[in-house]
């Protein structure tokens, strides 16, 4: 029965790759994001026991957490009212902060250590309770939901930063968009059977990314600004200059993490 379950709850993977073929393909997302909202009921938590030198972990991830600024800004642009984005974005945060605070910290706390060592606990904090849970199956359930809604929004996303600047279109034709998808949703398949890491996942790429659009981009075009008007003086280039050598370490330390 027992494997049963498991089975069962490992079956609904393959929908999520196919349900992104179709939805990915939308000219129009609006929907999507109302309907990401509701669906919202679980969320992955990465856990670190105590401050040690493995502390880049959490830098990778908090460097994601500036990178998604970028996608921030681009669903921001499409607000019918331009006055609410302050507004909005600060109760989004908060919203978000409180959720993963309260997961994080009621997982942590009510895990039985001892006997079990917090070493145990899973990064997809679902994954710490039992196949045959009923309430578990049901929350797996409701994040398949939201992940049908999700990943439509990151390839859209994915689609403005990329075809948006290389062909002046976010949306130039079905077959660049196909393509483009296919993808997306192919390296998100591939992660998931060969490295079903969530928090690695997250380390490397907010590491990765976060090199370009955190630490070296904002700090070369202010260098560049400062030269063009005259400004620039060598305290704040080897300020700068610093941030982008942190960056650089940060992604470093990730593989030998």
């Amino acid at each position: 029965m027992n494997d049963f379950r498991v089975r069962q709850t490992l079956n609904l993977n393959p929908a999520l790759p196919c349900s992104s073929c179709v939805t990915t393909n939308r000219k129009n997302y609006y929907e999507l994001i109302t309907q990401n909202s509701f669906n919202i009921c679980v969320c992955v938590c990465l856990f670190l026991l105590e401050i040690r030198f493995q502390f880049p972990q959490l830098t990778g991830v908090l460097t994601l957490a500036f990178f998604i600024h970028n996608c921030i800004i681009t669903l921001l642009k499409n607000n019918k009212d331009q006055d609410n984005n302050v507004r909005d974005l600060c109760v989004a945060y908060m919203l978000v902060t409180l959720t993963y605070l309260y997961i994080g910290f009621l997982v942590f706390a009510s895990f039985p250590s001892p006997p079990l060592s917090k070493d145990c606990i899973e990064q997809n904090f679902l994954d710490n309770f039992p196949s045959s849970d009923t309430l578990s199956f049901i929350a797996r359930i409701f994040l398949l939901f939201q992940m049908m809604t999700v990943y439509p929004l990151l390839g859209y996303l994915a689609r403005v930063q990329l075809l948006g600047h290389i062909f002046g279109d976010v949306y130039p034709s079905i077959f660049h968009v196909l393509i483009l998808n296919l993808i997306t949703v192919g390296a998100g398949v591939l992660m998931a059977c060969f490295y079903p890491n969530i928090g690695g996942i997250i380390r490397y790429s907010g590491a990765a990314c976060g090199l370009a659009f955190v630490f070296i981009y904002p700090s070369l075009i202010y260098i560049i600004c400062l030269h063009q008007e005259k400004r620039l003086t060598w305290p704040k280039l080897i300020f700068h200059v610093f941030i982008m050598i942190l960056g650089l370490a940060n992604l470093i330390s990730q593989f030998f993490m």
